[in-house]
């Protein structure tokens, strides 16, 4: 396996274990936030919103490896901390953007769509979710 192949297959790997685990933090943090839900209810309100988020999540997750693959080969520090510092990084950039998750999302206010922006304990399940997925990444890339 390539280490292309190999980076792509971490991120979906790591985007799988965030969105199995995503039930647990759910109670965990006593917010009903999914990144899943996200994905898949922006694409359809029926019944196949899961299925559906779960393949964009994945597909976020095999980008996020090829990304990370690119810049591991520029970048002189340590693999599992660049695993986990890039996706803590792009946590902390993308998250203003649930703005327009609040006021955009055809679904909002369904479950698994809270109000985000404000939200103290959808910003630390997001941290929480980064920081294994980048964790992950960084074991298995």
């Amino acid at each position: 396996m390539t280490g292309r192949t190999r980076s792509a297959a971490a991120g979906a790997a790591a985007a799988g274990v965030w969105a199995l685990q995503e039930p647990l933090d759910q109670r965990v943090f006593r917010c009903d936030y999914s990144d899943v839900a996200i994905l898949g209810k922006a694409l359809t309100g029926g019944q196949r919103w899961r299925p559906a988020g779960l393949v964009l999540h994945v597909a976020n997750g095999v980008a996020f490896g090829l990304f990370y693959h690119e810049v591991r080969a520029r970048w002189p520090t340590a693999p599992r901390r660049l695993a986990l510092g890039l996706a803590l990084g792009e946590h902390v950039a993308l998250y203003p953007l649930t703005h327009l998750v609040d006021r955009l999302h055809p679904r909002r206010g369904t479950r698994g769509i809270p109000p985000l922006l404000r939200n103290r304990r959808a910003f630390a399940q997001a941290t929480w979710r980064h920081a294994l997925f980048g964790v992950v990444l960084g074991r298995l890339a």
